[in-house]
């Protein structure tokens, strides 16, 4: 075990998250320079920046990604971060662009998705050159400007970088996700007209997220009026208002991460729901008709005919994130994480089928293929040793839903960490998103001895 200590580094990486977290790089429109918006071209500076001031080789590649590095060699070794972030969202009782601690738990976007380990990679960084510690190749952190979108960050980077022989994520959680699912955005369409009852709808705010909202305005008749209200308030978690010749409805849920959407409450699919118990399918229009029937509150996708699962990873699963209508024009964004063994393309082939009967278009927008790395190979035992090492204890083998850069690199790398299985939820991707500094630490600690022994490995 590598005889260094990251608790030397607590408050200076408390204050580099603290920097990181109050620059709000949620993805954005492109500008000169900047593919994904200013914010995020600023949080990858930062970090560049702060590793350029600790000594460390820097590179940018477009603002797209950059890294850090340490060491000399033919080979890589690296940890693979990203410093964007989802939108904040509603429902904090703090605020979502600023790092706030209380007790133990440190609060504000991006602690635990993906910031927190992007600084303790960076620091885990600094330590070993600190201690002069000798490698067998260079050691890099690389920060993405783009993952949250499922973008082209590290597609572009690596159009400049040669791909690692071995890296990890620090993006999911502990012990070792050495498989994840297939990932389908799909969009929705309606090519069928006028929906005569639903004029405006709205919900959501990214496709991998529950959305906690929504809202529709409705033409209705003075007894669908009522009728809606009494409903509203028999389900509660609804709203009903009357307006210019109808109703504004709206919907409360419960944010969650796509790849367990059964642990939210979708707001969209309550309130279309809601509308399909008051309006006919004449009324509702196809669009609308599809989601209620097809999708519902459903998130394996039974209804639309693509539920499947396996062994090795478990079930798909579906999350209608997105949901807009206005101005005679509709569409929804799907997210479906399908298992490793599986196949996107019959699993689209499938919704494309179900989504036609009702007239609707299909477009997928992402196609993530699974990732699957085999129990033996050596840089899964690098990782069960390290992790090992600090904690005393076995890093378990595990599938997930979740994207994580792993699946970028062309079988060369895993998600590890940050979390550990005793911590509670740290809400990704949710309102009071959060990290309890003492594991944070621990992390940081098993992060630098996974780091070592990549650098060091014969």
């Amino acid at each position: 075990m590598l005889n260094l200590d990251m608790e030397k580094y607590r408050l200076q990486m408390i204050k580099g998250l603290s920097e990181l977290v109050a620059i709000p790089s949620v993805c954005s429109s492109s500008e000169q320079g900047m593919p994904f918006g200013r914010d995020c071209a600023n949080a990858l500076r930062f970090a560049l920046k702060r590793a350029s001031e600790m000594g460390l080789a820097v590179m940018n590649a477009g603002n797209y990604a950059g890294h850090a590095e340490y060491g000399a060699g033919s080979g890589i070794a690296a940890a693979v971060v990203h410093v964007d972030v989802v939108p904040a969202g509603s429902g904090w009782h703090t605020p979502p662009f600023e790092l706030t601690q209380k007790g133990s738990i440190l609060y504000g976007r991006g602690t635990a998705d993906d910031k927190g380990a992007a600084i303790a990679a960076l620091y885990a960084l600094k330590a070993l050159k600190d201690a002069g510690i000798a490698g067998r190749r260079r050691l890099r952190v690389i920060f993405g400007a783009g993952e949250e979108l499922s973008s082209n960050d590290l597609k572009k980077y690596f159009e400049k970088e040669p791909l690692p022989d071995m890296c990890f994520t620090p993006d999911a959680e502990y012990g070792i996700c050495n498989r994840e699912k297939g990932i389908l955005h799909v969009k929705l369409t309606d090519t069928c007209g006028e929906t005569p009852a639903v004029t405006r709808f709205n919900a959501g705010t990214v496709v991998n997220a529950v959305p906690s909202a929504a809202e529709a305005q409705v033409r209705c008749t003075p007894g669908q009026y009522e009728k809606l209200k009494s409903l509203a308030d028999k389900k509660g978690g609804f709203s009903v208002e009357a307006a210019c010749g109808g109703a504004k409805v709206t919907s409360r849920g419960k944010a969650a991460h796509a790849m367990m959407p059964h642990e939210g409450i979708n707001a969209a699919s309550r309130l279309i729901l809601l509308l399909s118990q008051v309006f006919t399918k004449n009324e509702l229009g196809s669009f609308f008709t599809f989601l209620a029937e097809r999708i519902g509150m459903e998130t394996d996708g039974r209804s639309a005919g693509i539920a499947q699962s396996d062994k090795e990873s478990g079930g798909l699963t579906l999350n209608l994130g997105l949901v807009s209508a206005a101005d005679g024009s509709r569409s929804a964004g799907l997210d479906i994480r399908y298992p490793v063994t599986s196949d996107g393309e019959s699993t689209l082939r499938t919704l494309q089928s179900a989504a036609g009967d009702y007239g609707l278009k299909t477009e997928v927008q992402l196609d993530n293929k699974p990732l699957y790395m085999p129990e033996g190979c050596g840089l899964v035992k690098i990782l069960k040793d390290a992790y090992r090492s600090v904690t005393g204890k076995d890093a378990a083998l595990y599938a997930t839903g979740g994207g994580t850069y792993a699946r970028e690199m062309h079988g060369r790398a895993v998600a590890f960490g940050p979390f550990f299985p005793e911590e509670p939820d740290r809400r990704l991707h949710n309102s009071d998103e959060n990290i309890d500094i003492n594991y944070y630490m621990l992390h940081a600690q098993v992060c630098l001895e996974a780091m070592y022994r990549m650098f060091t490995a014969e």
